[in-house]
């Protein structure tokens, strides 16, 4: 899906302070996971950002195009033009399946 690492610096709530009786090093699992808990995070990803555009007549879609009739040495010649005006951005859409977060720090299967 892309686009959701973190790579800028700041609070990440997946990440427990590291210290000197650090329990990840002790390797007491439950431990480890008490150090790393937030109560207000969620390793799960419930909605996203749409690559999606509505342009004015109110379709939906990735890309739009209009065609444009170019005349050369006395010639038609279709050619298609991309619009970049008068698109609005769908935003903001929930996910019907939740998905996890790639920065998430723990291995769900190791086969």
């Amino acid at each position: 899906m892309g686009g959701s690492g973190s790579k800028s610096k700041g609070f990440w709530p997946f990440s427990g302070s590291v210290g000197a009786d650090d329990p990840i090093q002790d390797g007491n699992e439950h431990s480890m996971a008490r150090a790393r808990s937030f109560t207000g995070a969620t390793p799960f990803v419930l909605t996203r950002r749409s690559s999606l555009y509505m342009d004015e007549d109110g379709d939906i879609a990735h890309e739009f195009y209009e065609e444009t009739i170019v005349t050369k040495n006395g010639r038609k010649k279709a050619k298609l033009k991309r619009i970049h005006k008068n698109l609005t951005s769908q935003g903001i859409i929930k996910l019907e399946i939740p998905c996890i977060h790639v920065d998430f720090p723990v291995v769900l299967c190791e086969a």
